[in-house]
C-alpha cells in the first residue's frame, strides 16, 4: 500500500473556493470615508506619522472595468501562528492575478527577517494551490524579528527595489501592524515607492475594534479547544471523579477563555478583566473556586471544568505589584545570582520586598515563587507565560479544601487534573469562517495595493452576516494606535482590545455562570469542526461576534 501524503480531509479542502464579499467578485471602485484620528494621544501620534495620520477609511464596492497596471508585492508572515494564513496568501495572490494577469507575489522566508535578510521566493500558482485552505504558517515560515530600524528599513527597500516590489503586506499581530505602520511612513517619508499594508492576525482575539470585528483564526483555535473542552466536560460527566483545571492561550486578554466559556459551559471561567476591575486576590479567586467545588460535592458531583486564562496572574493587582517589585530588584542583582540554595534566595527576596508584597509571596506555593525568581527574560523580567496558573490554583485549592475538611466543612473528594490548550489550535485547518475571512483579507489587500494606498490594515466587517454580504475596505493603521511604556520609553502601538465587561459576550456570561457552576449539568459538547453540511453547523461564526451583534 502506497504511503498516504495526505489525509482524506487535507484532499478534499484543497478543492474548497472559500467565499468572497459579492462588491468583491468583480470590478470595484473605492468609496473614501471620513478622515480618521487615533484612538488615543492624537497630537503624538500625528506628530510620528505625519504621512500616514488621519487617512480616511475606505470601502470596496462594485464597479466599472479599468486600467491596472502591473504591480509585484511581498508578503510576510509575522509571530505567532493562526488558522488562515495561507489563505491571505491565496487571497493577495488571487487578487493580483485578477488584477493584471502579470503581477507577481514574493514571499519572505522566515518572518520579518527575510526582508531584511533577502530570504524570499516567488509565489507561483503551483505552491499557493499547495497550501490553500491549509492550517499553519509554513508555505513561507515565520519570525518574531521586529522591523524597528533605519538599517532594516532599507535593506529591505534594497531588495524590493531589486525584485521591483512596489508593495509589502505583513501579515501579524497588532505589534507587527504597529511596525507596519512604521514602515509605511518611513518608505513615503523616503520617497521609496513601496506600500505597506497590514492584516490582521492572532488567535488571542485582541486585535479588535470598531473595523476590525475580529482577527483571524480566533474562531478556529476557539472551536478546537472548545471541542477538547467539550471532550473532557464528557468523560468528567461520565467518570464523575475529577476536577479539571484548562490554561487557555490569552496573555494579554481573556478573549479565548471567555469565547470557550460560551461555547461549552463549564463550572468555572475566570476572567482576567474582572479580576483586574474586582481588584481580587489569589486569595479571593481560590476561595470562590472552593465555594463552587464544595457546593457541588453537597451533590455529590465531585467533577467539574474550569477554565483559566494564560496571563491571569498579571491581573492580579497584587500579584502584578509583585512582579513589577520582583523584576526591579532582581535585574542584574549580582548578590542575589551569588546565592546557591532556593531557600536562601526566598529569604533574600522577602526580605527586600514591601511588606505587601512579602505577604503575597510567602502565601505562594515553593515551586511558584521559585519560577518567579528564576526565571527571567533577555529584559530580566519575569516570563509569566511560563508559570503553570492552573497547577497553581491546583495546589491552593487542595490545601483550602483539606483546611474546610479538618472543620468538618468539606465532606467531598478532590482529585484534580491539568491540562495547557495552546499550540493544539494554532495550526489547525481553519474552519470555512477563517478560510472565507482570510480569503477576503487576502483579496481585499490586492485591491488596497493596486489603489496606491499605504499605512492600511485590510478590513472585512459584517462578519455575522452571509460572506456575500460581507463589506470589504481598509482602516488606516494610526487609527488603532496610542502611546504605551515600552522597555522605559513612550512607544506608538496599537491599542490592545481587552474583554469588556459591559459588552455584550461577558453579560451573557455573566447572567448564567451560576446556572453552568451549580449541580445540574449544563455541559455543552460542541464537537469537531465541520467543513461540510448545513450551514449553522459549518460557517457559524464566534458566539461572541453573535452576541456583539446582536
Amino acid at each position: 500500500m502506497k504511503p498516504m501524503t495526505k489525509s482524506p480531509l487535507q484532499i478534499a479542502r484543497a478543492s474548497y473556493q472559500p467565499k468572497l464579499p459579492a462588491a468583491l467578485k468583480g470590478h470595484v471602485v473605492l468609496k473614501e470615508g471620513t478622515a480618521t484620528q487615533s484612538v488615543a494621544n492624537q497630537a503624538e501620534i500625528k506628530e510620528l506619522f505625519p504621512n500616514t495620520y488621519g487617512m480616511p477609511l475606505i470601502t470596496f464596492e462594485a464597479g466599472e472595468a479599468g486600467a491596472n497596471p502591473q504591480v509585484a508585492v511581498g508578503v510576510i508572515l509575522s509571530g505567532g501562528q493562526a488558522p488562515g494564513g495561507h489563505n491571505v496568501i491565496s487571497g493577495i495572490y488571487d487578487g493580483l492575478k485578477a488584477l493584471n494577469p502579470a503581477n507577481k507575489l514574493y514571499g519572505f522566508l522566515g518572518g520579518p527577517s527575510g526582508l531584511v535578510d533577502h530570504k524570499y521566493i516567488e509565489l507561483t500558482q503551483e505552491i499557493v494551490d499547495e497550501y490553500r485552505n491549509t492550517g499553519g504558517f509554513d508555505i513561507i515560515g515565520s519570525g518574531r524579528t521586529k522591523l524597528e530600524e533605519e538599517e532594516q528599513y532599507e535593506k529591505g527597500a534594497e531588495i524590493c527595489h531589486k525584485l521591483g516590489i512596489n508593495a509589502i503586506v505583513i501579515i501579524g499581530g497588532d505589534d507587527s501592524n504597529t511596525n507596519a505602520c512604521v514602515l509605511a511612513e518611513y518608505y513615503v517619508q523616503k520617497n521609496k515607492g513601496i506600500q505597506v499594508i497590514g492584516c490582521p492576525k492572532t488567535i488571542d482575539g485582541d486585535l479588535k475594534n470598531e473595523m476590525i470585528e475580529t482577527s483571524f483564526g480566533f474562531d478556529t483555535a476557539c472551536k478546537v479547544y472548545s471541542e477538547l473542552i467539550g471532550n473532557i466536560q464528557r468523560d468528567a460527566n461520565s467518570a464523575k471523579k475529577y476536577w479539571h483545571f484548562i490554561r487557555l492561550m490569552g496573555r494579554s486578554a481573556s478573549h479565548i477563555a471567555l469565547e470557550c466559556a460560551l461555547q461549552s459551559q463549564p463550572n468555572i471561567c475566570l476572567i482576567s478583566e474582572e479580576v483586574e476591575a474586582k481588584n481580587m486576590t489569589l486569595s479571593e479567586i481560590v476561595e470562590d473556586i472552593v465555594k463552587v467545588i464544595v457546593n457541588r460535592s453537597n451533590h455529590d458531583l465531585n467533577f467539574g471544568t474550569i477554565l483559566i486564562p494564560e496571563g491571569l496572574i498579571e491581573f492580579i493587582p497584587a500579584m502584578k505589584k509583585l512582579i513589577a517589585e520582583l523584576n526591579d530588584l532582581l535585574a542584574h542583582n549580582e548578590d542575589f545570582n551569588a546565592l546557591e540554595t532556593d531557600d536562601e534566595k526566598r529569604q533574600y527576596v522577602k526580605g527586600l520586598l514591601t511588606p505587601e508584597s512579602s505577604h503575597v509571596y510567602r502565601d505562594l506555593p515553593k515551586g511558584i515563587a521559585r519560577q518567579l525568581t528564576l526565571d527571567r527574560d533577555p529584559h530580566g523580567n519575569v516570563q509569566v507565560s511560563l508559570i503553570e496558573t492552573e497547577k497553581l490554583l491546583i495546589e491552593m485549592v487542595a490545601k483550602r479544601l483539606a483546611q474546610l475538611k479538618a472543620e468538618g466543612k468539606f465532606k467531598g473528594k478532590f482529585s484534580a487534573l491539568n491540562h495547557f490548550f495552546g499550540y493544539e489550535g494554532r495550526c489547525a485547518i481553519p474552519s470555512n469562517f477563517d478560510a472565507d475571512y482570510t480569503y477576503s483579507l487576502g483579496y481585499t489587500a490586492s485591491l488596497l495595493i493596486s489603489a496606491g494606498k499605504t499605512g492600511y490594515m485590510s478590513s472585512v466587517r459584517n462578519l455575522t452576516a452571509p460572506a456575500a454580504e460581507w463589506i470589504a475596505g481598509g482602516v488606516p493603521i494610526t487609527m488603532m494606535m496610542n502611546m504605551e511604556k515600552r522597555h522605559g520609553k513612550m512607544k506608538p502601538v496599537i491599542q490592545k482590545a481587552l474583554v469588556l465587561l459591559d459588552g455584550a459576550p461577558f453579560k451573557y456570561f455573566a447572567a448564567n455562570r451560576e446556572n453552568w457552576a451549580d449541580e445540574k449539568s449544563s455541559y455543552v459538547y460542541p464537537g469537531p469542526i465541520q467543513y461540510y453540511g448545513p450551514t449553522e453547523v459549518c460557517d457559524q461564526p464566534t458566539r461572541t461576534l453573535q452576541l456583539e451583534k446582536e
